[in-house]
């Protein structure tokens, strides 16, 4: 079985876990989440080397997204996800890193809009694609079943779920997509979230605040 690999490249003054995700043999992967700080991210990538396939998104918001358009031009990728209902915010990422002072934020458009159900390879490995509205409305889920793995975008944390005081958040969809997408995956599966530590569902099943409401 292919081996995945992955380490975080926090980013922003968010702190956001932008992420290189790969097999450690074939040394090929995709960057998650560029939201930001792209010299970090290219530094990061030439360290490993790895040879970079993709970009993934897990949703359109500055922290995740500001630097994808950059990070496209540069490595000459495709950029894949979120869902397209996450347009509105990817078309507003240059105004929102200025009001944030994210340098350099770029409006984007993906190559691939991402649909509940659907696939996408990273170096030969398969994830299953999650629509998890709530957080915001075009949220995705990265599953890869073989290596039992997640990653969670702003869906759900270690100890806390995603806020959903921003435009289109809404709370009760944010927690339903976790009970009918998530916690069905399995209580062995780890999870890699937009900030803070990895987690696992079992974990957040039985300790999670949010999720014994």
């Amino acid at each position: 079985m292919t081996q995945l690999q992955a380490f975080i490249i926090p980013v922003t003054g968010f702190q956001q876990n932008c992420s290189l995700v790969f097999d450690k043999d074939q040394k090929r992967g995709a960057i998650v989440d560029p939201g930001g700080d792209i010299p970090l991210i290219l530094e990061a990538i030439e360290q490993s080397g790895v040879t970079i396939e993709k970009i993934l998104l897990t949703h359109g918001h500055i922290d995740h997204a500001g630097g994808a358009a950059e990070l496209r031009d540069t490595l000459k990728v495709p950029i894949i996800g979120p869902h397209e209902d996450d347009l509105f915010l990817l078309e507003e990422l240059a105004g929102t890193g200025a009001q944030y002072g994210i340098v350099g934020a770029r409006n984007v458009k993906p190559d691939r809009w991402l649909k509940d159900g659907e696939k996408v390879s990273v170096a030969g490995l398969d994830f299953d694609i999650l629509h998890a509205p709530g957080h915001s409305p075009g949220s995705v889920v990265f599953f890869n079943d073989a290596n039992r793995f997640a990653l969670m975008g702003d869906v759900l944390f270690q100890g806390s779920v995603g806020r959903t005081d921003l435009p289109r958040g809404n709370h009760e969809t944010l927690l339903r997509s976790i009970r009918e997408k998530i916690l069905p995956l399995g209580d062995d599966v780890v999870f890699l979230p937009g900030h803070g530590p990895a987690s696992t569902i079992g974990q957040e099943r039985e300790t999670n605040p949010f999720l014994n409401e």
